[in-house]
């Protein structure tokens, strides 16, 4: 019998808590804004060329193919530790362009940087949030909203950190998001890893209990942000918060203690405990059920050996099976979901990069920029959990679909993206709770929908392409709308006032004009995404009303079966009876 300390470290909680602080500082390509006007500064970028830094950043970040294929043949710990090394050099290479401790380097070598810096994130995700899903299937949207809630308060934990560490000082802030998340990766290597699924009655109140705490940890991070904009905080001040924050990034331990404490004694009880118990069962259920997945996983390898991958793609299985990778792709329902994601992950992206540009072309002081990302930062996590942990509970008790969940947020989403536009006055404080949160919710709901529609047999690959669309999205509407036309509105202004703009000088936009028409535009295209999206909903709404995770009970109950110790048992037929068997005996 191990020992409880050996159980604790290697049992499925502990992982989940390794992955939770993986994932609170993961998600440093949001904080772009805060240091994006160093970059433009220091390298002398218009707003184009910042956009194009932008766009490559957030292809990195969701270009997560190469992880989810890696992911498929190699264990998790292998795709952790080439992802904190690419985090690791990209950023690096940023902060010595910046600092100029390398001579200024090319446009496409800055891109190259921030892209590798930022693929990171992508590998972090496959190498953690596949790994827990796979570990707990049947809680899903509760693990999704939970670990991308951290993503979304990574920003504002971060930011955090980095006042308390360096001041103000946003050159540092590069350096710090290159070394901290790959050492945080690097300490839980061997502890994220793919485990036996066992159910466990009371799984989803002990999320419950992470949940609560993330919700602590958000609630104190809203309070520092309206402390810090209301009276301003000092260096020793931010350490103090700095302080509060690290106790609560690891007051999730207790619950993993207590959780695996419980398991533990159960083991002791059933491998110790004398006591006579009476087991009654269903034999031919059970053996039938047993029968029922050996033949599944029979006719599976016959058809694998029997059919080409190429020679099925347009003969997918029933949605909720395991569909190929080439079926899933060239399927409609991922076609929909896929043109909706960028349609509404564009939009958002957007506004968020390009925060430090509006809030200063709409007149918004400096220190609000690292407002606007807190917010946004925080937003971002209540709208994961909340698209998570909501949809679950909806999905379990009334069989609401997912999709029609994501339609609602693609629609919130265009309030955020027209006070943007038309400057409503304080509107940008409001614009970025309401994007924040949007761009948070969207994603738990794209990952469970991939996971219940296409199976998870190739997840690791298909959430990585699910994510391609929000770089699709982001330089469609950043680069070729949202920068093209700042920069024709600030050369409009720089001609009318007689500047002439240098080469190697930044170049910038005052006013309503700078965004306007960016923002009426990028509400259009997310209205579209909405009635692309009620079409998934209208092709999947028989499907949602079924019960999607009946398989996965039953794999579960199975494994269950198999990993059970021999028990010498006494049978006891009834003879009126030839269905069930009651089975008295002691368990050893």
């Amino acid at each position: 019998m191990k020992s409880l300390a050996i159980q604790i470290l290697t049992g499925r909680w502990f992982m989940f808590f390794a992955s939770i602080l993986i994932m609170s500082a993961a998600g440093a390509t949001y904080m772009f804004s805060l240091y994006s006007s160093d970059i433009k500064t220091t390298l002398g970028y218009d707003q184009t060329t910042l956009n194009l830094l932008g766009f490559f950043k957030d292809l990195g970040a969701n270009v997560g193919i190469l992880a989810g294929l890696l992911n498929e043949v190699t264990p998790p710990w292998f795709t952790l530790m080439i992802g904190a090394i690419l985090n690791f050099f990209g950023y690096f290479m940023i902060w010595l362009a910046v600092t100029e401790r390398i001579s200024k380097p090319k446009v496409w070598h800055m891109c190259l940087y921030i892209c590798v810096g930022a693929n990171s994130q992508s590998f972090a995700n496959t190498g953690s949030i596949v790994t827990c899903v796979k570990n707990f299937p049947e809680s899903r949207g509760v693990v999704l909203g939970i670990l991308k809630g951290y993503v979304g308060l990574s920003g504002a934990i971060i930011t955090q950190l980095y006042h308390a560490l360096y001041g103000d000082d946003t050159k540092s802030l590069i350096l710090m998001i290159g070394w901290l998340p790959a050492a945080i990766s690097f300490a839980f290597l061997s502890t994220v890893r793919n485990m036996k699924v066992v159910r466990q009655t009371n799984e989803l109140k002990v999320f419950y209990n992470f949940l609560y705490i993330s919700f602590g940890l958000a609630t104190f991070l809203m309070v520092v942000i309206i402390t810090d904009k209301l009276s301003g905080f000092t260096r020793s001040e931010y350490g103090g918060s700095s302080a509060v924050v690290i106790v609560l990034l690891l007051l999730p331990i207790i619950v993993v203690v207590m959780e695996e404490k419980k398991l533990w004694k159960d083991k002791q009880v059933a491998l110790k405990d004398p006591t006579p118990i009476n087991i009654v069962t269903e034999k031919t259920s059970l053996d039938s059920l047993v029968v029922r997945n050996d033949n599944e996983r029979s006719t599976k390898v016959e058809r694998v050996k029997t059919a080409s991958c190429w020679t099925t793609i347009f003969s997918p299985p029933e949605r909720g099976d395991d569909y190929t990778i080439l079926q899933a792709l060239f399927s409609l329902d991922m076609l929909i979901l896929f043109l909706a994601t960028v349609c509404s992950a564009g939009g958002t992206l957007t506004a968020i990069d390009n925060l430090a540009q509006i809030g200063g072309s709409l007149g918004y002081p400096k220190r609000s920029v690292s407002t606007f990302v807190s917010l946004v930062s925080i937003w971002n996590y209540f709208g994961r959990v909340t698209s998570g942990v909501v949809s679950e509970i909806f999905l379990l008790k009334y069989k609401f679909p997912r999709p029609i969940m994501l339609t609602m947020v693609l629609l919130l989403s265009c309030t955020g993206h027209l006070l943007i536009a038309f400057n409503v006055p304080g509107g940008l404080y409001v614009a970025s709770v309401i994007i924040g949160f949007c761009f948070g919710a969207q994603w738990p709901l794209l990952f469970a929908i991939i996971s219940e529609v296409f199976g998870l047999k190739y997840y690791s690959t298909l959430i990585n392409f699910g994510s391609v669309a929000s770089p699709i999205g982001a330089y469609l509407l950043n680069v070729r709308v949202a920068g093209y036309l700042y920069d024709k509105e600030a050369e409009k202004q720089h001609r009318a006032l007689g500047i002439l703009r240098k080469e190697g000088q930044d170049l910038s936009c005052m006013g309503t004009a700078c965004f306007k028409l960016s923002f009426i535009i990028i509400t259009v295209v997310t209205l579209f995404g909405v009635l692309v999206s009620m079409i998934l909903v209208v092709r999947t709404k028989k499907f949602y009303k079924s019960d999607i995770y009946k398989r996965f009970r039953e794999e579960a109950l199975v494994t269950e079966m198999e990993m059970a110790p021999p028990v010498p048992a006494k049978s006891m037929v009834d003879e009126n009876d030839n269905v069930n068997r009651k089975v008295v005996g002691k368990r050893g």
